[in-house]
């Protein structure tokens, strides 16, 4: 029969832990999927973002001889970012390590191995739909916290305002596509040079019901794709050049993207990332950071538990905010 003894062992260090949490199935939402938030480790615990306000402009003509025009250099703005942290703990009773037999091939340590995994990965799960939180109202401009206080205005942040319009759905004169292409065309404008690759769209279920029901839009998958018509495009659906998805994350009842409203949004290369920091234990300082991090520490007044500690350092950024539009219903 087992004992807490074993975590002691080398199976219960943070190193093994932290691996073990990491390899757990990552599940994240629909942004996540998304991959415009790719994983970057950093070894500090605040980042810098440096803005080149670059303009392409037109040299103007001169005399002859005169001296040539001495392009202005550009201004830069340097804004530091804290990377926040979120982190959560749960506990190994030894009442439930007690009746555990070894089984089969399994050794003791194996066996409370398990029984650690499934807390684990209950933890895993919570940090990991949190994340996915962060990183849709990231997207969204302003970056939330569980409570709904507001963690980084980046709107503020870099100094820009909110590019919104609303679309008459109820109008059946309303000409959809060429709204939506109008958009598109301000999205490019501020992305300036930069390529972008497609157009994605995340809406809540009563502006994607709207957008696939209007008169116009049905109309031309009728004549492009009518055997569309039948079918549940909530899962990708493009039109004028974006591809639409319905958002349907939500924690005890509040979604995670306020209801009757979409946000068109470029993919396009460096406008995101999610930076983790390192943990804030001794063995981790000015180590790259990893997404996640497990520990166990002991009940020292009466050894009847084992605590599992995961921590998470994760900040995502969406750096052209003012290149999200957001689009209601009207």
């Amino acid at each position: 029969m087992p004992t807490l003894d074993v975590f002691n062992g080398d199976a219960f260090s943070l190193v093994s832990l932290t691996d073990s949490v990491n390899k757990i199935p990552y599940k994240p939402g629909l942004i996540g999927q998304m991959g415009i938030f790719p994983e970057r480790g950093v070894t500090t615990t605040s980042i810098e973002v440096e803005e080149k306000a670059g303009v392409l402009r037109l040299i103007p003509t001169n005399p002859r001889g005169a001296p040539p025009f001495v392009q202005p250099r550009d201004r830069r703005t340097l804004r530091v970012f804290k990377i926040p942290q979120i982190s959560k703990m749960d506990k190994v009773y030894a009442d439930q390590v007690q009746n555990i037999r070894a089984f089969g091939a399994e050794t003791e340590v194996e066996t409370v191995q398990g029984l650690v995994d499934v807390l684990l990965a209950q933890m895993r799960a919570e940090v990991d739909i949190t994340l996915e939180h962060l990183r849709v109202s990231a997207l969204q401009g302003i970056i939330l916290d569980a409570d709904g206080s507001t963690i980084y205005n980046l709107f503020t942040e870099f100094g820009v305002a909110q590019l919104t319009s609303a679309i008459a759905f109820t109008n059946a004169a309303t000409d959809i596509r060429a709204a939506l292409v109008a958009i598109k065309r301000l999205i490019e404008n501020e992305m300036g040079g930069t390529p972008v690759t497609s157009f994605r769209g995340i809406a809540s279920p009563e502006f994607f019901d709207a957008l696939v029901g209007h008169v116009t839009v049905k109309d031309t998958l009728r004549y492009q794709e009518g055997r569309l018509l039948g079918q549940d495009l909530r899962d990708s659906f493009t039109y004028a050049g974006i591809n639409f998805t319905e958002y349907r994350g939500s924690i005890d009842g509040t979604p995670f993207i306020p209801a009757s409203t979409a946000w068109v949004f470029p993919e396009a290369l460096g406008v995101g990332a999610t930076y983790y920091a390192p943990a804030d234990f001794v063995e981790t300082v000015n180590s790259m950071g990893l997404p996640l991090y497990a520990k166990q520490f002991a009940d020292e007044e009466l050894n009847r538990w084992r605590a599992i500690y995961v921590q998470s350092n994760p900040l995502p950024l969406f750096l052209r905010p003012r290149a999200v539009y957001k689009i209601t219903m009207s």
